[in-house]
């Protein structure tokens, strides 16, 4: 999609007589329902954990603390990984300008009665220097940093799997951020979220000075401007801060999923996309596995390890739109450290497919389509949006909407944004599955494509494995965000993974 237009926009009973009926013969999925242990809801290490005082005292503009920019550089990090272990050891690169003194505190995101985080860690108050600006690299132009370590942390081992924050702040009271996950691949939890740090990547543009940075869609022109694909790289690195104040572009969504299923009591462990690449996760731990962001770049080694977790019966929900979009194909870094680019080629010829193939869209990676994303998710991406829109309800007697109050027709406000999925009866579907679209919301494309209709979907094989796709933005937001809470999306997320929670033995 285009980033201009993003950053200004910026079950198998009750499915119901109108669902729409795949009628290829049986899959794999079909077969005896998995056996999972009872669930921990209400009493886990993650309720443990949200019982400990919390505070937002992470935020920019608290006790007079500035946001940074990419122009002047005042602090900017980035980490060593994406996500860590207990027990393992995690690094920080950080750049001060002018050198002066700062310190790194680290904060899990959760409920916390209502603050949002927990202060977990900090630093002792450490010597800062400004760090060069690499410049674009190569025919991918790459933009790596090589800076050095400015100080590192072992994981303690008794600290609960999340979504964390690395926080920089200089003695002069500039502060900027960088994300990372605690996993604990061993631990056998209810729900799995994987945070989309491919996609986080693919949109980081830093740094947006007006001559260096570049992304997956645009680069500077040397005028100062931005230009679009001609300026762009074909690769992005881990290695770089994130652009801005150093929160990767919608992550609000991952946040506000995070607080919302701590606060319900949820027993959950976090991943990231670089993990469900390298096969760390083991879907027979987990009844379901959520991606609550903008999931939309994924190798083959992620869609075969998300399509094996189904197969495997568990159960998989996506609560954002414009997932599994584009292929993309994870390399080494310079110093040979695995998965720490992101390559995209797009339009232009891929010089090395690999086993994945051409990093293009997923949809046109053969003639007949067989790998668009609609055969996993039920629906695919359909357009962008200027402004929101309501998401019309469907199907309002399926359990889903239960306790919601809707009808055929209701409509929830400003509910599908910035990007929409829908159903495309051209596109192939999944196979041995009774699906059921569960909004029909038209939308005026913002590109100039006339009206288009995003669709919340749900699938469900023969033994019950449920893939979910919400097929809006805005769905995870109204979870939690500050302001944009609406109790009906709740409910019914609410109702979804309780729903997937419930024993099929």
């Amino acid at each position: 999609m285009s980033a201009v237009s993003r950053r200004a926009a910026l079950g198998v009973i009750g499915l119901g007589a109108a669902a729409l009926t795949g009628c290829q013969a049986q899959s794999e999925a079909a077969g005896p329902p998995p056996v999972r242990r009872a669930v921990r809801t209400g009493d886990n290490p993650v309720v443990r954990e949200n019982k400990l005082a919390g505070k937002a005292d992470w935020k920019v503009g608290i006790d007079g603390i500035r946001a940074v920019d990419d122009l002047n550089g005042q602090i900017h990090g980035y980490t060593s990984a994406t996500s860590v272990s207990p027990g393992e050891t995690i690094d920080f690169h950080v750049s001060v300008r002018p050198a002066g003194t700062f310190n790194v505190a680290l904060y899990r995101i959760g409920h916390y009665a209502g603050a949002g985080a927990r202060r977990v860690a900090v630093s002792p108050r450490l010597e800062g220097k400004p760090r060069p600006t690499p410049e674009a690299k190569g025919h991918a132009r790459v933009i790596a940093c090589d800076w050095p370590v400015s100080w590192s942390f072992e994981i303690p081992k008794d600290w609960v799997s999340g979504l964390f924050l690395a926080v920089f702040t200089t003695a002069d009271g500039h502060r900027s951020y960088a994300p990372f996950v605690v996993r604990d691949v061993q631990r056998t939890s209810d729900i799995l979220m994987v945070a989309p740090f491919t996609t986080y990547q693919a949109y980081n543009l830093w740094p947006r000075d007006g001559r260096t940075g570049r992304n997956l869609y645009r680069g500077h022109l040397p005028t100062g401007g931005l230009g679009a694909n001609p300026e762009r790289s074909y690769e992005v690195s881990f290695d770089r801060p994130y652009s801005h104040d150093g929160l990767p572009m919608v992550f609000d969504m991952d946040m506000s999923f995070t607080r919302w299923a701590e606060e319900a009591g949820y027993d959950v462990t976090y991943a990231t996309s670089i993990d469900l690449h390298e096969g760390r996760i083991d879907p027979s731990r987990h009844r379901a596995i959520v991606f609550p962001g903008h999931d939309e770049y994924w190798s083959k080694e992620m869609r075969d390890h998300a399509e094996a977790a189904v197969k495997a019966g568990t159960h998989l929900a996506f609560l954002g739109a414009n997932n599994i979009y584009f292929n993309i194909r994870l390399e080494p870094s310079a110093r040979d450290k695995a998965s720490r680019v992101v390559a995209c080629y797009k339009e232009e010829a891929d010089p090395n497919p690999g086993a994945g193939g051409p990093t293009i869209r997923w949809r046109h990676l053969d003639k007949d389509h067989r790998r668009a994303e609609q055969g996993l998710l039920g629906v695919q991406y359909n357009g962008m949006l200027k402004d929101p829109v309501p998401l019309v309800v469907k199907e309002s007697g399926h359990w889903l909407w239960a306790g919601t109050g809707v009808r055929d027709g209701d409509e929830i406000p400003d509910l599908v944004a910035i990007e929409a999925d829908g159903f495309d009866r051209k596109m192939p579907k999944p196979r041995d599955v009774e699906q059921t679209l569960l909004s029909h919301s038209p939308y005026p494309d913002s590109m100039g494509r006339g009206t288009k209709i995003q669709n919340t979907s749900l699938c469900v094989d023969r033994r019950g494995t449920m893939v979910f796709a919400a097929g809006t933005f805005n769905w995870p937001i109204a979870l939690s965000a500050e302001g944009r809470v609406d109790q009906r999306i709740r409910t019914a997320t609410s109702n979804l993974f309780d729903r997937m929670l419930q024993s099929r033995a």
